[in-house]
This record gives C-alpha cells, structure tokens and sequence, in this order.
C-alpha cells in the first residue's frame, strides 16, 4: 500500500475577484491557512475593508489525516452559500485553505438556487485565480545521543536527506528532524536500532 503523504493548498493568498449577478456583488477571496486563529483573522480585516457589506459566507478545511471542516451561510438560507463554497473545496481537492465570499445585496433577492451558483462561482473563480502547489506531509522526530555518536547519526540524515529543523549540540545532543510521511516508518527503525541512539515523534 502506498502512503499518500501529498496534499494541495494555495501558495499564497489569491487576488480579490469580483462576480456580480442581478446588482448583487460577490467579491471571493481564498487564502492558506493552518488554524482557526488565523481563519478569525482572516474575517475580522474582510469585515474591516468590506463595511457595509451584508454577508461574509465562508468555508474551510483544516488538517491533512485528521480533517477539520465548515460552512457558514452568515445570514443566507441554509446551505445556499457556505456549503457551495465548501463544495469548491473539495472539487480543487484542498486542505488548510479558507474562502470567504462577501455579498453587497443589490436590491433584487437572488432566490435559494440563484444564492448557491452565484457562492458557488465566486469561490471556483478565486481558487482558479490562486497559485495551487502540492506539499507533503511531513513527521516530526526528535532524536537524543551522546555527542559521541554525533557522526553516525549524522550520516544517516545525510544519506536520507532528512531535513533539520532545529539542534542543540552539549555533551548530549538533541536535533529535531521532518521527513516525508512515507519514509517515516523506515526512518525511525534505523534510529531505534542504534545504540545509545533515542528517537521520539513530536
């Protein structure tokens, strides 16, 4: 069984579209995001920029093995405007990303059917205005060793081309190391059969 240890995202956040129907504006906007915090963030400057506008309907995923999800109508009827956006979301086949479609109202009430494809375009036109790039999924190891045996571990990071995110060489070392999800296992038995060698996922 192969691991898939790739999902996709936006590289960064993508350029304010604008979609109108019947006076109505739909302004979308897509943007990466890891945590709720910054989803928050996120909606507080659109309702800063945006005053006056009468919907902010959003959706995100968060979280590549366990995910994390939701759809926010903000005052459409139900499932006319969040779930749409999230249906976006899953046809580009993303995760740890937010889209946010602001309505100004234009006067002629667009009907339940109208609400859904006018979300619904908006976000597809701000994810196809967005950068998509594929990243991996990625686990954290922390490795601990006496300084003497600093060579042989090191060399196993070499020949594995292991990423160093963080170390702290004394007497006993520590370094914290990412690897792809797929070679995690392999990664791992090599380092728990070294001596003197302590390695924990983090």
């Amino acid at each position: 069984m192969t691991v898939s240890d790739t999902y996709k995202t936006l590289a960064n956040p993508s350029p304010e579209i604008l979609y109108k129907e019947k006076n109505s504006k739909f302004f979308g906007y897509a943007f990466p995001v890891t945590t709720e915090e910054e989803i928050k963030l996120h909606l507080e400057k659109l309702r800063k920029e945006h005053f006056g506008a009468v919907h902010f309907c959003y959706a995100f995923q968060l979280g590549t093995d366990t995910i994390q999800y939701r759809a926010n109508d903000d005052g459409e009827p139900s499932n006319s405007a969040g779930m749409p956006i999230y249906g976006q979301i899953q046809s580009f086949e993303l995760t740890n990303i937010l889209i946010v479609v602001v309505r100004f109202f234009g006067g002629v009430k667009l009907g339940v059917g109208g609400l859904i494809s006018a979300y619904r375009t908006a976000a597809q036109m701000a994810l196809e205005e967005a950068e998509i790039i594929e990243k991996t999924i990625n686990i954290h190891f922390l490795i601990a060793f006496d300084y003497k045996n600093m060579n042989k571990v090191m060399r196993v990071i070499k020949e594995k081309n292991v990423e160093i995110i963080s170390q702290q060489m004394d007497e006993s070392c520590q370094i914290e190391i990412a690897t792809r999800k797929k070679n995690a296992e392999i990664l791992f038995d090599i380092f728990k059969g070294m001596f003197e060698v302590e390695i924990e996922k983090v």
